[in-house]
Protein backbone atom coordinates (compact mmCIF):
# COMPACT_ATOMS: atom_id res chain seq x y z
CA UNK A 1 0.00 0.00 0.00
CA UNK A 2 1.02 3.74 -1.29
CA UNK A 3 2.20 6.15 1.87
CA UNK A 4 -1.20 7.67 2.33
CA UNK A 5 -3.68 5.18 0.51
CA UNK A 6 -6.33 4.46 2.45
CA UNK A 7 -7.26 0.54 3.60
CA UNK A 8 -10.33 -0.48 1.82
CA UNK A 9 -13.37 -0.23 4.09
CA UNK A 10 -15.84 -2.96 4.01
CA UNK A 11 -19.58 -1.96 2.71
CA UNK A 12 -21.46 -2.47 6.31
CA UNK A 13 -18.65 -0.07 8.13
CA UNK A 14 -18.95 2.73 4.93
CA UNK A 15 -23.00 2.39 5.67
CA UNK A 16 -22.86 2.42 9.41
CA UNK A 17 -24.84 5.19 10.95
CA UNK A 18 -23.20 8.09 12.39
CA UNK A 19 -26.22 9.07 14.27
CA UNK A 20 -29.89 7.61 15.75
CA UNK A 21 -31.28 9.26 12.74
CA UNK A 22 -30.08 7.11 10.27
CA UNK A 23 -30.55 3.89 11.98
CA UNK A 24 -32.90 1.84 9.63
CA UNK A 25 -35.37 -0.19 11.07
CA UNK A 26 -35.86 -0.70 15.23
CA UNK A 27 -38.84 2.35 15.01
CA UNK A 28 -40.30 0.22 17.60
CA UNK A 29 -37.41 1.26 20.13
CA UNK A 30 -36.23 4.79 18.94
CA UNK A 31 -38.86 6.48 17.41
CA UNK A 32 -40.15 9.60 19.07
CA UNK A 33 -40.96 9.33 22.70
CA UNK A 34 -39.95 5.43 22.55
CA UNK A 35 -37.64 3.34 25.09
CA UNK A 36 -34.28 3.76 23.36
CA UNK A 37 -34.80 7.33 21.91
CA UNK A 38 -35.62 8.45 25.57
CA UNK A 39 -32.65 7.00 26.52
CA UNK A 40 -30.29 8.70 24.49
CA UNK A 41 -32.23 11.65 25.03
CA UNK A 42 -31.57 11.80 28.81
CA UNK A 43 -28.30 12.37 28.98
CA UNK A 44 -27.59 9.49 31.40
CA UNK A 45 -26.62 6.29 29.97
CA UNK A 46 -27.75 2.91 31.27
CA UNK A 47 -27.07 -0.54 31.43
CA UNK A 48 -29.10 -2.73 29.03
CA UNK A 49 -29.14 -5.78 26.62
CA UNK A 50 -29.56 -5.91 22.98
CA UNK A 51 -31.62 -8.67 22.15
CA UNK A 52 -32.51 -9.71 18.40
CA UNK A 53 -31.49 -11.70 15.44
CA UNK A 54 -28.06 -10.93 13.70
CA UNK A 55 -27.64 -7.92 11.95
CA UNK A 56 -30.20 -5.73 13.00
CA UNK A 57 -27.85 -3.06 14.69
CA UNK A 58 -27.36 -3.95 18.30
CA UNK A 59 -23.75 -3.05 17.54
CA UNK A 60 -24.18 0.42 15.81
CA UNK A 61 -26.76 1.39 18.69
CA UNK A 62 -24.29 0.38 20.99
CA UNK A 63 -21.58 2.60 19.06
CA UNK A 64 -24.35 5.61 18.99
CA UNK A 65 -24.96 5.42 22.08
CA UNK A 66 -20.96 5.51 23.13
CA UNK A 67 -21.32 8.71 21.11
CA UNK A 68 -24.23 10.15 22.46
CA UNK A 69 -22.92 10.11 25.21
CA UNK A 70 -19.35 10.91 24.77
CA UNK A 71 -17.90 8.08 26.44
CA UNK A 72 -15.27 5.64 25.65
CA UNK A 73 -16.07 2.61 24.41
CA UNK A 74 -15.03 -0.96 24.50
CA UNK A 75 -16.17 -3.90 22.55
CA UNK A 76 -15.51 -7.41 23.64
CA UNK A 77 -16.29 -10.73 22.08
CA UNK A 78 -17.74 -13.09 24.22
CA UNK A 79 -16.85 -15.21 21.58
CA UNK A 80 -13.01 -15.22 21.29
CA UNK A 81 -12.23 -12.86 24.95
CA UNK A 82 -11.89 -13.82 28.47
CA UNK A 83 -12.02 -13.11 32.24
CA UNK A 84 -8.48 -10.85 30.99
CA UNK A 85 -10.49 -8.89 28.59
CA UNK A 86 -12.79 -8.02 31.26
CA UNK A 87 -9.94 -6.76 33.60
CA UNK A 88 -7.89 -4.78 30.78
CA UNK A 89 -12.08 -3.33 30.07
CA UNK A 90 -12.42 -2.11 33.93
CA UNK A 91 -8.78 -1.01 33.86
CA UNK A 92 -9.27 1.55 30.81
CA UNK A 93 -12.57 2.20 32.66
CA UNK A 94 -10.78 3.38 35.70
CA UNK A 95 -8.20 5.31 33.61
CA UNK A 96 -10.45 7.30 31.90
CA UNK A 97 -12.79 8.13 35.23
CA UNK A 98 -9.76 9.28 36.94
CA UNK A 99 -8.55 11.25 33.45
CA UNK A 100 -8.58 15.27 33.49
CA UNK A 101 -12.17 14.91 32.10
CA UNK A 102 -13.22 12.28 33.82
CA UNK A 103 -14.87 10.29 31.18
CA UNK A 104 -17.78 7.72 30.98
CA UNK A 105 -16.85 4.26 29.25
CA UNK A 106 -19.20 2.00 27.91
CA UNK A 107 -18.75 -1.95 27.75
CA UNK A 108 -19.95 -3.50 25.20
CA UNK A 109 -20.04 -7.80 24.73
CA UNK A 110 -21.10 -9.04 21.56
CA UNK A 111 -23.00 -12.56 22.16
CA UNK A 112 -22.88 -11.99 25.85
CA UNK A 113 -24.03 -15.27 25.89
CA UNK A 114 -21.76 -17.15 25.41
CA UNK A 115 -19.62 -16.14 28.77
CA UNK A 116 -20.38 -18.37 31.20
CA UNK A 117 -21.30 -17.56 34.91
CA UNK A 118 -18.25 -16.48 36.08
CA UNK A 119 -17.34 -14.32 33.66
CA UNK A 120 -20.88 -12.20 33.56
CA UNK A 121 -21.06 -11.87 37.16
CA UNK A 122 -17.46 -10.09 37.11
CA UNK A 123 -19.19 -7.37 35.58
CA UNK A 124 -21.49 -6.84 38.33
CA UNK A 125 -19.62 -5.02 41.22
CA UNK A 126 -18.11 -2.50 38.44
CA UNK A 127 -22.38 -1.93 36.96
CA UNK A 128 -22.99 -1.38 40.44
CA UNK A 129 -20.55 1.02 41.02
CA UNK A 130 -20.92 3.01 38.00
CA UNK A 131 -17.48 2.82 37.06
CA UNK A 132 -18.89 1.87 33.46
CA UNK A 133 -22.00 1.50 31.51
CA UNK A 134 -22.53 -2.28 30.24
CA UNK A 135 -24.43 -2.89 27.67
CA UNK A 136 -24.74 -6.59 26.22
CA UNK A 137 -26.04 -8.10 22.62
CA UNK A 138 -27.34 -11.34 22.39
CA UNK A 139 -28.91 -13.71 20.03
CA UNK A 140 -30.55 -15.95 22.62
CA UNK A 141 -33.72 -15.52 25.07
CA UNK A 142 -31.83 -13.19 28.03
CA UNK A 143 -34.07 -14.63 30.39
CA UNK A 144 -32.14 -18.19 30.36
CA UNK A 145 -28.70 -17.26 28.94
CA UNK A 146 -27.79 -13.97 31.26
CA UNK A 147 -27.33 -14.37 35.08
CA UNK A 148 -30.24 -13.14 36.77
CA UNK A 149 -28.46 -11.13 38.61
CA UNK A 150 -27.03 -8.70 35.87
CA UNK A 151 -30.34 -9.41 33.92
CA UNK A 152 -31.98 -7.60 37.09
CA UNK A 153 -29.15 -4.41 37.09
CA UNK A 154 -29.96 -4.17 32.59
CA UNK A 155 -32.83 -3.02 30.76
CA UNK A 156 -33.73 -5.61 27.86
CA UNK A 157 -34.64 -3.98 24.45
CA UNK A 158 -36.28 -6.52 21.90
CA UNK A 159 -35.56 -5.99 18.34
CA UNK A 160 -36.66 -6.71 15.73
CA UNK A 161 -35.54 -8.47 12.03
CA UNK A 162 -35.67 -5.61 9.59
CA UNK A 163 -38.79 -5.33 7.02
CA UNK A 164 -38.21 -5.63 3.75
CA UNK A 165 -39.01 -2.20 3.23
CA UNK A 166 -35.92 -1.64 5.22
CA UNK A 167 -33.87 -3.52 3.23
CA UNK A 168 -34.58 -1.39 0.56
CA UNK A 169 -33.11 1.61 2.07
CA UNK A 170 -30.25 -0.16 2.68
CA UNK A 171 -29.73 -1.11 -1.16
CA UNK A 172 -30.81 2.12 -2.12
CA UNK A 173 -27.97 3.54 0.34
CA UNK A 174 -25.28 1.54 -1.07
CA UNK A 175 -26.39 2.93 -4.43
CA UNK A 176 -26.04 6.35 -3.50
CA UNK A 177 -22.85 5.96 -2.88
CA UNK A 178 -21.84 4.32 -5.82
CA UNK A 179 -21.09 0.57 -4.06
CA UNK A 180 -23.03 -1.11 -6.47
CA UNK A 181 -24.79 -1.16 -9.78
CA UNK A 182 -28.40 -0.62 -9.89
CA UNK A 183 -30.42 -4.06 -9.70
CA UNK A 184 -33.52 -4.87 -12.15
CA UNK A 185 -36.30 -5.47 -9.82
CA UNK A 186 -36.64 -9.46 -9.43
CA UNK A 187 -32.88 -9.61 -8.66
CA UNK A 188 -33.39 -6.81 -5.60
CA UNK A 189 -36.23 -9.02 -4.54
CA UNK A 190 -34.47 -12.44 -4.32
CA UNK A 191 -31.97 -10.53 -2.54
CA UNK A 192 -34.10 -8.83 -0.26
CA UNK A 193 -35.87 -12.10 0.30
CA UNK A 194 -31.91 -13.69 0.55
CA UNK A 195 -31.18 -11.80 3.41
CA UNK A 196 -34.02 -13.02 5.40
CA UNK A 197 -34.10 -9.64 7.85
CA UNK A 198 -30.21 -9.93 8.29
CA UNK A 199 -28.46 -5.83 7.20
CA UNK A 200 -25.23 -7.78 7.26
CA UNK A 201 -25.86 -10.50 5.23
CA UNK A 202 -27.48 -8.37 2.94
CA UNK A 203 -24.59 -5.50 3.00
CA UNK A 204 -22.06 -8.40 2.33
CA UNK A 205 -23.79 -9.99 -0.17
CA UNK A 206 -23.77 -6.33 -2.24
CA UNK A 207 -20.02 -6.14 -1.94
CA UNK A 208 -19.48 -9.86 -2.81
CA UNK A 209 -22.02 -8.52 -6.54
CA UNK A 210 -20.36 -5.35 -6.29
CA UNK A 211 -17.22 -6.91 -7.43
CA UNK A 212 -18.21 -9.41 -9.49
CA UNK A 213 -20.24 -6.70 -11.66
CA UNK A 214 -16.87 -4.22 -11.57
CA UNK A 215 -15.08 -7.13 -12.78
CA UNK A 216 -17.48 -7.70 -15.65
CA UNK A 217 -18.25 -3.79 -16.34
CA UNK A 218 -22.56 -4.45 -16.20
CA UNK A 219 -24.25 -1.59 -15.73
CA UNK A 220 -27.04 -3.19 -13.93
CA UNK A 221 -27.21 -6.60 -12.39
CA UNK A 222 -30.01 -9.16 -13.66
CA UNK A 223 -32.02 -11.92 -11.52
CA UNK A 224 -30.27 -14.68 -14.01
CA UNK A 225 -26.76 -13.40 -13.53
CA UNK A 226 -27.42 -12.86 -9.65
CA UNK A 227 -28.25 -16.63 -9.65
CA UNK A 228 -25.03 -17.50 -11.95
CA UNK A 229 -22.67 -15.29 -9.52
CA UNK A 230 -24.02 -16.84 -6.60
CA UNK A 231 -25.29 -20.04 -7.43
CA UNK A 232 -27.77 -22.20 -5.83
CA UNK A 233 -28.16 -20.29 -2.32
CA UNK A 234 -30.02 -17.93 -3.92
CA UNK A 235 -32.87 -19.80 -5.67
CA UNK A 236 -36.32 -19.42 -5.62
CA UNK A 237 -37.62 -17.42 -2.31
CA UNK A 238 -39.81 -15.20 -4.48
CA UNK A 239 -40.65 -17.25 -7.03
CA UNK A 240 -44.36 -16.98 -7.35
CA UNK A 241 -44.32 -13.65 -4.76
CA UNK A 242 -43.60 -15.82 -1.15
CA UNK A 243 -41.56 -14.41 0.96
CA UNK A 244 -39.39 -15.51 3.40
CA UNK A 245 -41.82 -15.70 6.14
CA UNK A 246 -44.83 -16.66 3.85
CA UNK A 247 -43.02 -19.98 3.11
CA UNK A 248 -42.21 -20.75 6.84
CA UNK A 249 -45.76 -20.23 7.69
CA UNK A 250 -46.74 -22.33 5.09
CA UNK A 251 -44.80 -25.16 6.61
CA UNK A 252 -46.32 -24.64 10.21
CA UNK A 253 -49.82 -24.32 8.95
CA UNK A 254 -48.84 -27.44 6.38
CA UNK A 255 -47.73 -29.45 9.73
CA UNK A 256 -50.55 -28.25 11.81
CA UNK A 257 -53.02 -29.54 9.45
CA UNK A 258 -51.69 -32.84 9.37
CA UNK A 259 -50.69 -32.97 5.85
CA UNK A 260 -47.41 -34.45 5.31
CA UNK A 261 -47.12 -33.76 1.34
CA UNK A 262 -47.51 -30.42 1.88
CA UNK A 263 -45.17 -30.42 4.78
CA UNK A 264 -42.28 -31.43 2.77
CA UNK A 265 -42.64 -29.60 0.02
CA UNK A 266 -42.66 -26.28 1.37
CA UNK A 267 -39.65 -27.62 3.86
CA UNK A 268 -37.60 -28.16 0.42
CA UNK A 269 -38.88 -25.51 -0.62
CA UNK A 270 -37.08 -23.27 2.17
CA UNK A 271 -33.82 -25.37 1.74
CA UNK A 272 -33.81 -24.99 -2.14
CA UNK A 273 -33.65 -21.24 -1.01
CA UNK A 274 -30.84 -21.10 0.90
CA UNK A 275 -32.79 -21.27 4.67
CA UNK A 276 -30.26 -22.03 7.14
CA UNK A 277 -31.54 -25.60 8.43
CA UNK A 278 -30.67 -24.85 11.53
CA UNK A 279 -33.19 -22.55 11.19
CA UNK A 280 -35.19 -24.72 10.17
CA UNK A 281 -34.90 -27.20 12.83
CA UNK A 282 -35.43 -24.77 15.38
CA UNK A 283 -38.83 -23.89 14.14
CA UNK A 284 -39.56 -27.70 13.79
CA UNK A 285 -38.79 -28.25 17.58
CA UNK A 286 -41.32 -24.86 18.16
CA UNK A 287 -43.85 -26.86 16.01
CA UNK A 288 -43.40 -29.94 18.20
CA UNK A 289 -44.30 -28.20 21.25
CA UNK A 290 -47.21 -25.76 20.23
CA UNK A 291 -49.33 -27.97 17.70
CA UNK A 292 -47.99 -31.32 19.00
CA UNK A 293 -47.72 -31.17 22.54
CA UNK A 294 -48.52 -33.90 25.19
CA UNK A 295 -51.19 -35.73 22.11
CA UNK A 296 -47.44 -37.14 20.97
CA UNK A 297 -44.65 -36.10 23.17
CA UNK A 298 -42.33 -38.02 21.08
CA UNK A 299 -42.64 -35.06 18.66
CA UNK A 300 -40.49 -33.39 20.64
CA UNK A 301 -37.67 -35.41 21.25
CA UNK A 302 -37.64 -36.42 17.97
CA UNK A 303 -37.51 -33.02 16.64
CA UNK A 304 -34.86 -32.49 19.53
CA UNK A 305 -32.80 -35.97 18.05
CA UNK A 306 -33.17 -34.29 14.15
CA UNK A 307 -31.59 -31.32 15.51
CA UNK A 308 -28.52 -32.52 17.06
CA UNK A 309 -28.29 -34.82 13.43
CA UNK A 310 -27.87 -32.65 11.76
CA UNK A 311 -25.21 -30.99 14.00
CA UNK A 312 -23.09 -33.74 13.46
CA UNK A 313 -23.86 -34.48 9.66
CA UNK A 314 -24.15 -31.27 8.48
CA UNK A 315 -25.66 -30.77 4.94
CA UNK A 316 -26.94 -32.37 3.26
CA UNK A 317 -26.75 -35.68 5.04
CA UNK A 318 -28.58 -33.85 7.87
CA UNK A 319 -31.44 -32.64 6.26
CA UNK A 320 -32.87 -36.50 5.77
CA UNK A 321 -33.25 -36.36 9.71
CA UNK A 322 -35.18 -32.85 9.30
CA UNK A 323 -37.28 -33.84 6.41
CA UNK A 324 -38.31 -36.98 8.34
CA UNK A 325 -39.37 -34.78 11.32
CA UNK A 326 -41.43 -32.91 8.83
CA UNK A 327 -42.98 -36.08 7.79
CA UNK A 328 -43.96 -37.10 11.63
CA UNK A 329 -44.73 -33.65 12.79
CA UNK A 330 -47.29 -33.66 10.06
CA UNK A 331 -48.70 -37.28 10.49
CA UNK A 332 -48.67 -37.16 14.35
CA UNK A 333 -52.30 -36.59 16.90
CA UNK A 334 -52.41 -32.76 17.38
CA UNK A 335 -52.88 -31.03 20.43
CA UNK A 336 -52.35 -26.91 21.34
CA UNK A 337 -54.05 -27.51 25.17
CA UNK A 338 -50.58 -27.43 26.66
CA UNK A 339 -49.73 -23.95 24.37
CA UNK A 340 -53.25 -22.26 25.13
CA UNK A 341 -52.87 -23.55 29.09
CA UNK A 342 -49.45 -21.78 29.70
CA UNK A 343 -50.28 -18.68 27.54
CA UNK A 344 -53.76 -18.49 30.19
CA UNK A 345 -51.30 -19.27 33.30
CA UNK A 346 -49.13 -16.43 32.06
CA UNK A 347 -52.00 -14.05 31.69
CA UNK A 348 -53.69 -15.02 35.08
CA UNK A 349 -50.07 -14.71 36.95
CA UNK A 350 -49.57 -11.04 35.38
CA UNK A 351 -52.81 -10.02 36.35
CA UNK A 352 -53.08 -11.40 39.47
CA UNK A 353 -51.78 -10.51 43.03
CA UNK A 354 -48.86 -12.59 44.49
CA UNK A 355 -50.34 -14.90 46.35
CA UNK A 356 -48.31 -16.68 49.30
CA UNK A 357 -47.43 -20.13 48.87
CA UNK A 358 -49.58 -22.54 52.07
CA UNK A 359 -47.90 -23.23 55.07
CA UNK A 360 -48.39 -27.19 54.12
CA UNK A 361 -46.67 -26.64 50.70
CA UNK A 362 -43.67 -24.56 51.81
CA UNK A 363 -39.97 -26.43 52.62
CA UNK A 364 -39.03 -26.78 55.63
CA UNK A 365 -35.00 -27.25 55.83
CA UNK A 366 -34.44 -25.74 59.61
CA UNK A 367 -36.25 -26.03 62.80
CA UNK A 368 -37.09 -22.59 62.79
CA UNK A 369 -39.38 -23.26 59.80
CA UNK A 370 -40.76 -26.34 61.29
CA UNK A 371 -42.18 -24.59 64.30
CA UNK A 372 -43.60 -21.94 62.09
CA UNK A 373 -45.59 -24.86 60.38
CA UNK A 374 -43.73 -24.77 57.44
CA UNK A 375 -44.78 -28.00 55.65
CA UNK A 376 -47.28 -29.01 58.58
CA UNK A 377 -50.01 -31.53 57.01
CA UNK A 378 -48.63 -31.94 53.95
CA UNK A 379 -49.37 -35.30 52.74
CA UNK A 380 -46.95 -37.18 50.98
CA UNK A 381 -48.56 -38.26 47.84
CA UNK A 382 -46.49 -41.73 47.55
CA UNK A 383 -47.74 -43.04 50.68
CA UNK A 384 -51.14 -42.38 49.56
CA UNK A 385 -53.29 -44.99 47.86
CA UNK A 386 -52.37 -45.23 44.06
CA UNK A 387 -49.64 -42.39 45.33
CA UNK A 388 -52.64 -40.01 45.32
CA UNK A 389 -53.76 -37.27 47.92
CA UNK A 390 -57.17 -37.32 47.52
CA UNK A 391 -58.47 -34.08 48.52
CA UNK A 392 -54.81 -32.34 48.80
CA UNK A 393 -54.85 -28.72 47.40
CA UNK A 394 -51.63 -27.27 46.00
CA UNK A 395 -53.20 -24.11 44.77
CA UNK A 396 -53.05 -20.81 46.66
CA UNK A 397 -55.30 -20.43 49.21
CA UNK A 398 -58.26 -18.49 47.96
CA UNK A 399 -57.72 -19.01 44.31
CA UNK A 400 -60.37 -20.92 42.68
CA UNK A 401 -59.11 -24.25 40.54
CA UNK A 402 -58.30 -22.07 36.83
CA UNK A 403 -58.64 -25.06 34.21
CA UNK A 404 -56.00 -23.95 32.38
CA UNK A 405 -54.96 -27.53 31.21
CA UNK A 406 -57.79 -29.34 29.19
CA UNK A 407 -56.75 -32.21 26.91
CA UNK A 408 -57.76 -32.94 23.94
CA UNK A 409 -59.51 -36.29 23.34
CA UNK A 410 -56.75 -36.95 20.66
CA UNK A 411 -53.64 -39.17 20.81
CA UNK A 412 -52.04 -39.26 24.70
CA UNK A 413 -53.83 -36.43 25.50
CA UNK A 414 -57.19 -38.73 25.27
CA UNK A 415 -55.28 -41.10 28.28
CA UNK A 416 -54.34 -37.82 29.92
CA UNK A 417 -58.33 -36.76 29.97
CA UNK A 418 -59.48 -39.69 31.40
CA UNK A 419 -56.35 -40.14 34.15
CA UNK A 420 -57.35 -36.12 34.89
CA UNK A 421 -61.43 -37.16 35.32
CA UNK A 422 -60.63 -40.15 37.36
CA UNK A 423 -58.51 -38.33 39.58
CA UNK A 424 -61.49 -35.77 40.02
CA UNK A 425 -63.64 -37.93 41.09
CA UNK A 426 -61.36 -39.18 44.13
CA UNK A 427 -60.85 -35.29 45.28
CA UNK A 428 -65.11 -35.23 44.74
CA UNK A 429 -65.46 -38.24 47.22
CA UNK A 430 -62.99 -37.61 49.78
CA UNK A 431 -64.85 -33.96 49.73
CA UNK A 432 -67.97 -35.07 50.26
CA UNK A 433 -66.71 -37.74 53.23
CA UNK A 434 -65.30 -34.22 54.87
Amino acid sequence: MSAGAQPHQPLAERLRPRSLGEVIGQQHLIGEGLALRLAFESGQPHSCILWGPPGVGKTTIARLMADAFDAQFISISAVLGGVKDIRDAVEKAQAALEALQAKRTIVFVDEVHRFNKSQQDAFLPHVESGLFTFIGATTENPSFEVNSALLSRAAVYVLQALGEEDLKKIVLRARHIGAIAPLEAEAEQRLIAYADGDARRLLNTLETLAVAAQREKLESISDEWLLKVLGERMRRYDKGGEQFYDTISALHKSVRGSDPDAALYWFTRMLDGGADPRYMARRLIRMAAEDIGLADPRALRLALDASEVYERLGSPEGELALAECVIYLAVAAKSNAVYKAFNEAKAWVKKDGTRPVPLHLRNAPTQLMKNLDYGKGYRYAHDESDAFAAGENYLPEGMPAPGFYRPVSRGLELKISEKMASLREMNQAKSSKN
